[in-house]
């Protein structure tokens, strides 16, 4: 796999360019092997999982309903039995690793980048990410929203609409905006 200086900034979480040629390429490509994906019909179900593989960092053979939407590919590792429903969103700049046997509803959306506070130099283009970890056996609610630098520890559940900014531990249940336990599982 090629790799650029910015490149190697952006999987290390430094700030970067994200208008580096080779990023920018990247890019295109996910966006075209996504959009293949997410207009192909639900009979060319081996033609999906080839693409998903393409596309991916580690697939295992578990179901992405159509609309999927990342930035790279490459930075998503996938465990085995994963399910996402439609309209997952998944901001790659980072890794983002998640777990065997876990489950999205529709509308989750996981981001790995982020921006500088400071305006100037958020204005100068200028963009960072954080990794997003997410254990075994993870269900998380529709139109979750997970934030970068989140780890979501086993047999968790994130309730639906669910905003989470800080670390989930194993074996909870967290609701709410931002996110907080509701129940210990």
């Amino acid at each position: 796999m090629a790799i650029s200086e910015e490149k190697r900034k952006m999987i290390a979480g430094e700030l970067y360019d994200a208008g580096d040629e080779l990023l920018r390429s990247e890019r295109r490509r996910a966006r075209q092997l996504t959009h293949r994906y997410n207009h192909s019909s639900p009979e060319e179900g081996e033609q999906r999982k080839q693409w998903l593989g393409e596309l991916l960092g580690r697939y295992q053979g578990g179901t992405i309903e159509p609309a999927f939407r990342c930035d790279y590919g490459y930075n998503i590792y996938l465990g085995k039995r994963f399910y996402a429903n439609f309209d997952c969103v998944i901001l790659d700049v980072c890794e983002v690793h998640i777990g065997d046997n876990c489950l999205l509803a529709p509308g989750v959306h996981i981001y790995t980048a982020t921006h500088p506070l400071d305006a100037e130099t958020r204005l100068g283009g200028a963009e960072f990410g954080k990794p997003v970890r997410i254990g075994d056996n993870v269900w998380i609610g529709g139109r979750a929203v997970i934030n970068p630098g989140v780890t979501i520890g086993d047999n968790a559940v994130v309730a639906s609409g669910t905003v989470v900014t800080k670390d989930v531990p194993a074996n909870c249940v967290v609701g709410g905006n931002p996110a907080r336990i509701l129940k210990q599982l």
